[in-house]
């Protein structure tokens, strides 16, 4: 509803609250009164309230639904249940959090009331209310980003892609850099990752696991790098860059590829792998004719499934060009507060001489330490 909008849609810094306009009890009433006064609290926006007392309630129906012995019978429903509650936990999470502290808050404006000319009492009771106050302002931070639309390709695995831009063998050696960067921060995430094709200058991975789009997709754009190379003998700084995509893995259904618009050829394998390397031809190249889009996938010492994984890099190809299209489109009619997620988009500067870590899209800095060993979370946070 309207009410619902006017409170998502308010700049970052400004004051919103849930908050109730508290009606403090009157010592008098007692026990019974104050916690009347606790239930009748009025809420700044109801509407809010009731949407998030709507999804509590959907998060313990879908509770009970996954204590049913008999769903264990269907895998996929349990999947989906499982899926379904686990998006709407933070958010439950936080409500009750919320509600709690709330209720507590009225409790320390009583004990103020209460308190009469007793100095360390108030002094306590301030000292709460504030500690309260403050608490309950920052998980209403919280709520307005939970409650935001979600991205509808945010519970999606993904293929992360990051390809050397300019600088030669620095920018090589700087993708393989945010290779491992994103490696480890995968893993420690607790996503499965596994390579589908990669080169000196090249890489592409697969990411699986829980909303994995809607965390990565803030790392789409060109990544420069400013350092001394190990190669240089004079002490220069280099600049250089690598550019990282975040596609979306789409299935068969989401796609649909014309076998007569693909031409496909084997070669032999080249690199580590054994006996196997260079006597079979197990390799094979893909050629997408109308989009000119070519893969090449050796990861496998078989055919069939090297044909497999070229085919799946070559369906999320496809559907990130259809993607690309789609946010062209709707960030060209209102500009992103943390940028479009283009991978034209210079998106950070990582300067080694000041170990900083420079998010243009935020105007802030972050340890370049923090970003090197995969701890990301902070900045990833800060887009959302």
């Amino acid at each position: 509803g309207a009410a619902t909008s006017s409170f998502l849609s308010r700049p970052r810094g400004a004051a919103v609250s849930l908050l109730p306009q508290l009606r403090v009890a009157r010592p008098t009433l007692g026990a019974p009164a104050r916690r009347a006064g606790r239930t009748a609290l009025r809420m700044a926006d109801e509407s809010i309230v009731r949407r998030l007392e709507e999804v509590a309630m959907q998060f313990d129906e879908l509770t009970t639904m996954l204590g049913d012995p008999e769903l264990a019978n269907d895998t996929k429903e349990m999947l989906r249940i499982t899926k379904q509650r686990a998006s709407l936990e933070p958010v439950v999470e936080v409500y009750l959090s919320w509600k709690s502290s709330t209720e507590e808050l009225v409790d320390a404006k009583e004990m103020f009331n209460e308190a009469g000319d007793d100095p360390e009492i108030r002094e306590m009771a301030r000292e709460e209310v504030k500690s309260l106050e403050e608490g309950i302002a920052k998980m209403e931070e919280e709520l307005k980003v939970l409650l935001l639309p979600k991205d509808p390709m945010d519970e999606k695995d993904v293929m992360l892609e990051i390809r050397a831009g300019t600088g030669g063998d620095e920018a090589n050696i700087w993708a393989r850099d945010l290779q491992d960067v994103y490696t480890k921060y995968c893993k420690t995430i607790g996503w499965e990752v596994s390579i589908m094709e990669e080169s000196d200058s090249t890489a592409i991975i697969s990411v699986k696991g829980d909303n994995v789009y809607s965390r990565l997709k803030w790392e789409a754009g060109v990544h420069r790098v400013q350092r001394v190379p190990a190669t240089e003998t004079q002490g220069r700084v280099h600049t250089s860059t690598a550019t990282v995509a975040i596609m979306p893995e789409a299935d068969e259904v989401l796609v649909k590829i014309d076998p007569t618009e693909i031409r496909m050829t084997t070669a032999r394998a080249s690199g580590a792998g054994g006996q196997n390397v260079n006597k079979v031809e197990s390799a094979i190249d893909l050629l997408h004719i109308p989009t000119g889009i070519r893969v090449f996938c050796q990861q496998e010492r078989s055919q069939l499934k090297n044909k497999d994984l070229a085919m799946a890099i070559l369906r999320t190809k496809l559907f990130d060009l259809q993607l690309e299209a789609r946010n062209a489109e709707l960030y060209q009619q209102r500009k992103d507060q943390v940028g479009t997620g283009s991978r034209s988009e210079k998106i950070r500067t990582y300067n080694w001489k000041d170990g900083r870590c420079s998010d243009h899209r935020l105007n802030k800095n972050f340890p370049l330490s923090d970003f090197m060993s995969g701890s990301i979370d902070n900045m990833i946070q800060e887009c959302i």
